[in-house]
């Protein structure tokens, strides 16, 4: 009988399980599946605690865009994200000055976007895969799961561990914390890059953006690693951006999300804030451009029309 009993609860186990990864393979059951079931000595209220805090230090040692449109565009794409997405906590999105195309979550929900990450997406879908795969690793909660290893490893620092599993690379955020390299925790922090690439994908697809613009940004990642390898190896040592990666990303895609007619590609609103964004800095460093012309319209025009963003989308149907 007992036998039978242990028999039981392995097969009700597998069953579980089983029905665990269908939900995760499925987009529609965003919201009602736990992807962040790991062994974790922090419960919800003390990782936000926890990230509050790093967030601050974040703050104090980097430099944050003031500028309110760049910020406000970051945060409301970030939003849309965060509420296509199975996190189960509020999110803040701030823009570091920092040319390195990086972005890097912390523990519960503080997102951080460099100005070179976005000087880099040329369409709002490439930030768009960005910014959801930092949103994966939080949904996950890969961070606190992290530490909790570290600390059943008997690692003492416990900032250390919880940064090294964040980011497109990561090195940013330890950076930014004045936190030297750490090879600790590889395996896992690979792991964990790989499952935020594949929720990622997921949770820009139930936004509404291509989910291709993922592979695109990727791409544009490893094509600056190649050509500088003297700080982009350096970046993404412990987690290359490499072609096996795209290549696995792009399977996923193909694999278990339905094409649609259309997808948001970008918009004339990112387009906007990006090259306000780069001629601001541009102006910052001093570079010379030529002058330009400007003329002003007649008042009261009747031509005049208030300009409305507008959708580039890509129609598979064709």
């Amino acid at each position: 009988m007992r036998y039978l009993s242990a028999i039981l609860t392995v097969a009700l186990a597998a069953t579980s399980t089983y029905a665990a990864d269908q939900k995760k393979d499925d987009p529609n059951q965003i919201g009602n599946r736990d992807v962040g079931n790991c062994v974790n000595f922090y419960s919800l209220e003390k990782e936000m605690a926890l990230g509050k805090q790093l967030a601050e230090e974040v703050a104090r040692q980097s430099k944050l865009v003031q500028d309110a449109t760049v910020s406000e565009f970051v945060n409301r794409l970030g939003q849309t994200l965060a509420r296509n997405s199975d996190a189960k906590m509020p999110f803040t999105f701030q823009v570091v000055e920092d040319d390195v195309p990086n972005a890097f979550a912390l523990p519960g929900g503080f997102v951080f976007v460099n100005t070179g990450l976005i000087k880099l997406a040329s369409e709002e879908d490439e930030l768009a895969g960005a910014m959801a795969h930092e949103i994966a690793h939080v949904a996950a909660r890969h961070m606190t799961c992290q530490a909790t290893k570290g600390q059943i490893a008997g690692v003492a620092s416990i900032p250390v561990s919880i940064l090294l599993g964040g980011g497109l690379g990561g090195y940013a955020a330890r950076k930014a914390m004045g936190i030297g390299e750490q090879t600790a925790f590889l395996k896992l922090s690979r792991a964990a890059e790989s499952e935020a690439d594949y929720l990622g994908t997921q949770y820009m697809y139930a936004a509404g953006y291509d989910p291709t613009g993922a592979i695109s940004i990727f791409e544009k990642i490893e094509s600056m690693q190649k050509s500088k390898p003297s700080t982009f190896g350096r970046i993404f040592s412990t987690h290359p951006m490499d072609a096996d990666r795209i290549d696995k990303t792009q399977q996923e895609i193909q694999k278990i999300l339905p094409a649609k007619q259309e997808y948001v590609v970008n918009t004339s609103e990112y387009t906007a804030v990006r090259d306000r964004l780069i001629s601001k800095q541009a102006r910052k460093n001093g570079d010379r451009q030529s002058p330009t012309l400007r003329v002003r319209p007649q008042a009261d025009s009747p031509d005049d029309k208030e300009e409305r963003p507008t959708i580039k989308r890509r129609d598979l149907m064709q």
